[in-house]
């Protein structure tokens, strides 16, 4: 469980980003917690892949700005 928190700590993006800003986003599933490896959009009130537009079928559990 500790692999959990601490990725939760590293996605530290509080309640919803600033509309129409790529964001990284972690997910979680019944394996664990994982980082998309696209960046993402939240649009009214949707995750969506930045690129392509397309609605996320993963549950979103933490986001934050894209790191350099």
């Amino acid at each position: 469980m500790a692999t959990r928190e601490r990725r939760l700590a590293e996605f530290d993006g509080q309640g919803e980003p600033p509309p129409d800003q790529p964001v990284q986003v972690l997910c979680e599933d019944h394996s664990g917690t994982y980082q998309l490896p696209f960046a993402c959009r939240f649009v009214a009130g949707e995750w969506r892949n930045h690129e392509s537009g397309g609605m996320l079928e993963a549950t979103v559990v933490g986001w934050r700005l894209p790191r350099s």
